[in-house]
């Protein structure tokens, strides 16, 4: 009989009760001190050695005896005889007995080779460093439990510490589970997923301090399943099950850990991650984690980081905060906690985040955002223009030196943030593709600085300009011709439907893959329907939406649609076959504000440059004769 346990336990329950059960015992180990940086001290560490362990020069200049030195002013400056009153040392030097200071060069007045002549006494043990100045034997230099630092290194060598007693490292092993994973490869055949989770992993917990034993991908089998974790929990402190953790036919790792020790918990109440299993086998934790990525990290810092903290006896640090107004609304549903990924830029001095994709599985969510809102189980979400808490993934130093793109999605785009990046490394660009319309949107209510736009006006035949016209009739911005680009159907190789028009989709009934509202492609597309007088309730498939050219063009490559309307770089991406069906205008649109500042100015620069051209010419489909020309500007000043 299945057994299905789910449960939605509340996020900081389920630490607590982890944590409370884990009886760990550090075990200590004598490394190199050179090697230390990052380790933790297992005990107090005493120096060996005083630094300096003679009286030493803290300067270029002569040693002398201060009360030779008494009375010497600029009326009755005092002469000093080299050997007799005075010797030459320079920093560092043993001082010689019978000198108790240090005069520096610069306060000296050579009269000969052998006479020196001072206009200011010196005090006793002036700039002289004595006998254990810095660490004296015996000195405490670092205490226990204490994460070396690149200082304290110096430190410890310098009391004579050659090798420095640490807490091991804690032993994590890492068990990937599924029949269709495959180690990393350049080709995969359908049906089979590269299996990263586990390199992801191991670079946490390696940044966290701890070691991670990748022992292999592990098929779905119970019994397979079942071996590994005994192995892996005679040989680490910590076993991480990867996949398998949910309710389904073949999620084992649930009845594993009950048939070998104890399940405390199984699910969490958090989107995304509610799939963790939480056990105990022969006392160690065993932590069963989603196979959806996004999940699986989460999962991994709640769970794992907060135990290696615990090994090595260190406080967990929180990452910083900032308040940020909602670029768009957030919706959330009550009873559980969200965690929601985000871009994040300032604008006129305001922190403004908009939500990236919310899937489980989309791992770039993950490497594009710049920080992560945390929606209680009791809220019901943010709207629009609400200000919310916002854990940073990126320094605030990145986040204030961003630009920030909103509006339809081009490749022109990506090239555009790549120079950027080669030609100013300090200066980032994150876009956000919710169509022109949004990015018109976004323009008006001061939430990007730029937006890519290529909206067709059917009236007067025109782009962009309408709309511009029409939704920010009172701000003062500027229109930038970025590129041409060809739009056209986008279908498998060789045209198996042969495909020419928008009737064709409808009398065919092939299966199409839109973009979403306010998308200019979409507005096209309907404006093609009208032409040839269909509507849309004969295009199967109308509904569906794809965020990006590349998204429609992923869709037929997967066979999921027969055909969708795009630009012809994206058909190429996918090897796939392309129509042109119209030569567009793709512009950028900006606040004055924004065109007249330094950054603005700057991608002006590179839109204009050879290299910009060179790119993105060279993906096919695109033409930049006016790049960086100014198309439109309005009238206020």
């Amino acid at each position: 009989m299945r057994k299905i346990y789910l449960e939605d336990t509340p996020l900081r329950e389920a630490q607590h009760n982890l944590l409370q059960r884990v009886p760990f015992t550090a075990e200590t180990e004598l490394i190199p001190t050179g090697a230390a940086l990052g380790r933790v001290t297992a005990e107090a560490v005493l120096a060996k050695v005083s630094m300096p362990n003679y009286n030493a020069s803290a300067m270029d200049g002569i040693a002398v005896k201060a009360e030779k030195t008494y009375g010497a002013d600029e009326q009755r400056p005092v002469r000093l005889k080299l050997g007799e009153d005075y010797v030459t040392v320079d920093t560092g030097d043993p001082i010689p007995n019978g000198f108790d200071a240090v005069i520096m060069i610069e306060h000296i007045h050579q009269i000969d080779e052998q006479t020196v002549e001072i206009m200011e006494a010196v005090a006793p043990w002036q700039h002289i460093r004595p006998i254990g100045e810095d660490v004296v034997v015996g000195d405490m230099i670092v205490p226990a439990w204490h994460k070396l630092r690149p200082v304290d290194l110096g430190a410890l060598l310098a009391g004579g510490i050659l090798q420095v007693p640490v807490l091991r490292k804690p032993k994590v092993a890492i068990i990937p589970t599924g029949t269709e994973l495959i180690p990393p490869a350049e080709e995969v055949a359908e049906g089979e997923i590269i299996e990263f989770n586990g390199t992801v992993f191991s670079a946490f917990l390696q940044e966290w301090g701890a070691e991670a034993l990748y022992r292999g991908i592990v098929k779905d089998d119970y019994n397979l399943i079942k071996a590994a974790l005994q192995q892996a929990v005679r040989e680490a402190d910590i076993v991480l099950l990867n996949a398998g953790s949910s309710a389904g036919t073949e999620d084992y790792t649930v009845h594993v850990i009950d048939e070998l020790g104890e399940v405390l918990t199984h699910g969490v109440a958090t989107r995304p991650g509610k799939p963790v299993v939480i056990g105990l086998v022969e006392d160690k934790p065993v932590i069963g984690l989603p196979g959806y990525p996004v999940s699986a990290y989460l999962a991994l810092e709640w769970f794992v980081r907060p135990l290696v903290h615990q090994y090595l006896g260190q406080i967990e640090l929180q990452r910083p905060k900032i308040t940020a107004k909602m670029g768009r609304r957030v919706v959330s549903v009550m009873g559980a906690e969200d965690f929601v990924r985000m871009n994040i830029g300032c604008i006129d001095g305001q922190y403004i985040a908009n939500p990236l994709t919310r899937a489980a599985g989309v791992t770039m969510s993950m490497v594009r955002a710049d920080g992560l809102l945390r929606i209680p189980a009791g809220h019901l979400g943010y709207e629009q223009g609400e200000e919310a808490e916002i854990e940073l993934y990126r320094p605030i130093e990145h986040i204030r030196q961003t630009i920030v793109a909103s509006g339809s999605h081009d490749l022109s785009v990506d090239i555009l943030h790549s120079l950027l990046r080669e030609i100013h490394p300090e200066q980032f660009l994150i876009s956000s593709h919710i169509g022109s319309m949004g990015g018109i949107l976004a323009i008006q209510k001061g939430e990007a600085h730029i937006a890519g736009v290529h909206l067709f006006d059917e009236v007067s035949g025109t782009y962009n300009v309408p709309f511009i016209e029409k939704y920010l009739p009172a701000q003062d911005v500027v229109l930038l011709q970025l590129v041409y680009r060809q739009q056209g159907w986008i279908v498998k190789k060789g045209n198996p439907h042969q495909l020419q028009s928008a009737a064709d989709i409808a009398n065919k009934r092939l299966t199409y893959m839109n973009r979403q509202r306010g998308a200019g492609t979409r507005l096209l597309f309907d404006y093609l329907l009208k032409q040839e007088g269909i509507s849309r309730e004969q295009i199967y498939g109308y509904t569906r939406e794809a965020v990006s050219h590349l998204s429609v063009a992923a869709a037929v490559a997967g066979g999921t649609a027969d055909a969708g309307l795009g630009i012809y770089s994206a058909a190429a991406a996918m090897d796939l076959d392309f129509i042109p069906v119209a030569e567009e205008r793709y512009d950028l649109l900006m606040s004055r504000k924004f065109y007249q500042s330094e950054q603005g100015q700057t991608l002006l620069e590179l839109i204009r440059s050879p290299r910009f051209r060179e790119q993105v010419e060279s993906l096919g489909g695109y033409s930049c004769r006016d790049s960086g020309n100014m198309v439109y500007e309005s009238n206020r000043r």
